[in-house]
């Protein structure tokens, strides 16, 4: 009786701990998901701004080409 009794019991904390991993993954998924967001987010930005400051520039080049 004792056997069988450790087996359950080993299984149960097997469980256990598969049910604690799977709940670090998810903590870290949400936390690398805000991540890539706030970062895809700056990204856009950075381009917004690189674009603003590529019309001027083109502009310019475009005139200096007509001389």
């Amino acid at each position: 009786m004792l056997w069988p009794m450790i087996a359950i019991a080993l299984g149960f904390a097997g469980i256990a701990v598969l049910g604690v991993l799977a709940v670090r993954v998810f903590v870290e998924v949400r936390r690398l998901s805000r991540q890539v967001g706030a970062t895809s987010e700056r990204i856009q930005r950075a381009s917004e701004d690189l674009e603003r400051a590529a019309v001027p520039l083109a502009s310019r080049m475009h005139e200096a080409g007509r001389d």
